[in-house]
């Protein structure tokens, strides 16, 4: 199954990477790198999870969108598509998430 949707954003993503960072948030992430992008990651992943302990459904999907889209500035930053996640996901199908960590660790 393909994700239009993110890849399609995705492609977005990457096609302002040398825009102007003066009129786009998403230029503006990209030419202060790769250190930038990942606080913004972490700051969005501590809002999600405040989100969800003290807040509602709706600020909830807020941040989670936040740190979606934060995700996706990453994986435009390393040259990365939504298919290389959905194919990683795709290959844990199956296996518990206890069973994958022990793999991961035998590694």
């Amino acid at each position: 199954m393909k994700d239009e949707f993110s890849e399609n954003l995705l492609n977005i993503i990457k096609s302002k990477k040398e825009g102007d960072a003066k009129i786009s948030y998403t230029a503006l992430l990209h030419k202060k790198g790769l250190s930038e992008i990942l606080n913004k990651i972490a700051e969005e992943a501590e809002e999600t999870i405040n989100a969800a302990k003290f807040e509602g459904d709706e600020a909830l999907i807020h941040e989670v969108a936040d740190l979606w889209f934060h995700c996706l500035v990453l994986l435009s930053k390393k040259n990365l598509t939504v298919g290389d996640i959905t194919k990683e996901l795709k290959s844990r199908q199956g296996i518990s998430g206890i069973e994958e960590k022990n793999n991961r660790e035998r590694s």
